[in-house]
């Protein structure tokens, strides 16, 4: 399986970007991980998945719950890289390079507007470039491919 990597940078908010793609995703049936920096920003989107729009809702759970390889979306913390219950599509908004990245099919990083951010994104984005991998980079405000 060839992994595939779209990068969504440029976003003023990481978390809400994340929100709202992982919605899509699930809307279309997809299974999907989503790596994110720390418990803090995990439990932030968890959150925003509740609540960003009452008629959606979009089943998830965390990484360590029993229920999570019956759980079409899962949020787990970049210190805490178990086994993925699914294979389909990793969301990763963590600074590095995520560990068997290679058995998603899909990979998406979302960069927000900071060089603290832009910076260990350049680093993945060349990581993923000298795999061999396809890599596609998409301005997340004017959502367009570049």
């Amino acid at each position: 399986m060839d992994t595939r990597v779209q990068f969504y940078h440029n976003t003023p908010d990481r978390l809400a970007l994340a929100c709202e793609l992982v919605a899509r995703a699930h809307g279309k049936g997809r299974k999907v991980a989503v790596r994110l920096p720390d418990t803090t920003s995990a439990q932030q989107l968890d959150r925003l998945l509740w609540t960003s729009e009452p008629l959606a809702f979009v089943p998830h759970v965390m990484l360590d719950s029993p229920l999570a390889a019956e759980t079409p979306v899962v949020l787990g913390t970049a210190d805490a890289d178990a086994d993925w219950p699914h294979g389909d599509t990793l969301f990763n908004l963590a600074p590095d390079l995520p560990p068997a990245f290679d058995r998603f099919r899909l990979v998406i990083e979302i960069v927000g507007q900071s060089e603290a951010e832009k910076v260990p994104a350049r680093a993945r984005w060349s990581a993923y470039r000298q795999r061999g991998l396809e890599t596609k980079a998409f301005d997340a405000e004017r959502r367009v491919a570049l």
